[in-house]
């Protein structure tokens, strides 16, 4: 395996930049928040990297102790890879960018890749709580773990089980929060997000 390149700095923030500094990481720290990923998946994620770049990144985060590569059982018997406790340290970092870059995303332009589930961590900061949430886009659908301290932080799909919320929305309303442009609660409000569910984050959201 090959040599962490480094800074060669005595600064916390290069030696956080030695580990996380190199294209695609942070966006496959990203993908692995929604828990164990399959290679196959991570790649069909993240339109544009090549399979070399994306293998090289693993290795390093293996490596760098920010993510574990296992073995599924029987009938599965896959290899995935997901994060550590380390790893998952990184969300407050991706979500400081995440918040930072809202005035940055601008019109999606013709060439803009777009998956569902990369509206997750959006909606997430502006949420409150504990529970399951269910979202349902267009695009397709994800969930929501608000206010857990392990394991995943969204996922693809339906719920798997009976969410304390279900948000019904299109990407236009999604976007506009992505973007800083709309509340959660005055989407809301404005009828713009169809609020489901009998939990106390539904609840919360109906009466915000």
């Amino acid at each position: 395996m090959s040599r962490r390149r480094s800074y060669d700095q005595y600064c916390s923030a290069a030696r956080a930049l030695d580990a996380v500094g190199d294209r695609w990481t942070l966006l496959i720290v990203r993908e692995l928040l929604a828990g164990p990923r399959r290679y196959t998946d991570l790649h069909a994620d993240l339109p544009g990297v090549s399979t070399d770049v994306l293998a090289g990144r693993l290795k390093d985060m293996e490596r760098d102790g920010l993510a574990t590569r296992r073995r599924l059982p029987p009938p599965g018997a896959a290899y995935v890879y997901e994060l550590t406790g380390r790893g998952r340290e990184l969300l407050p970092v991706i979500q400081a960018l995440g918040k930072w870059g809202e005035g940055e995303l601008g019109e999606r332009s013709p060439t803009d890749a777009v998956r569902a589930h990369w509206f997750a961590l959006p909606l997430l900061r502006s949420l409150e709580g504990e529970g399951l949430v269910e979202v349902r886009l267009e695009e397709g659908d994800f969930h929501l773990y608000v206010g857990v301290e392990d394991g995943p932080v969204y996922g693809d799909g339906p719920a798997p089980r009976e969410p304390d919320a279900r948000l019904a929305l299109d990407s236009g309303t999604c976007v506009a929060v992505s973007r800083g442009l709309l509340s959660l609660a005055d989407a809301v409000r404005a009828g713009r997000i169809e609020v489901g569910g009998d939990g106390p984050l539904a609840k919360a959201l109906r009466e915000a």
